[in-house]
């Protein structure tokens, strides 16, 4: 999955992000809308880590994300 990709299901893929990173807030999550520079500085914010290690964190989210497809359909779930 490309960015192009996770900007345009962003609101499918919130689920999987707050499971990875859930000290990012809604908020973050509506500010964030699927681009990657902002993905990448809230987690950084929220877990007080340099840059590459919030990098690398994002990058290894999109292929562990791809080969779970049921996640998907788990993301559509609402945390209250």
């Amino acid at each position: 999955m490309n960015w192009e990709q996770i900007e345009g299901k962003w609101k499918q893929l919130k689920g999987s992000v707050k499971t990875k990173w859930g000290k990012l807030t809604d908020s973050d999550l509506d500010v964030i809308a699927g681009k990657r520079d902002l993905l990448i500085g809230k987690v950084q914010e929220r877990y007080g880590i340099a840059t590459e290690l919030a990098e690398k964190q994002v990058s290894e989210w999109i292929p562990a994300f791809d080969s779970q497809p049921a996640m998907h359909q788990r993301s559509k779930h609402r945390a209250g």
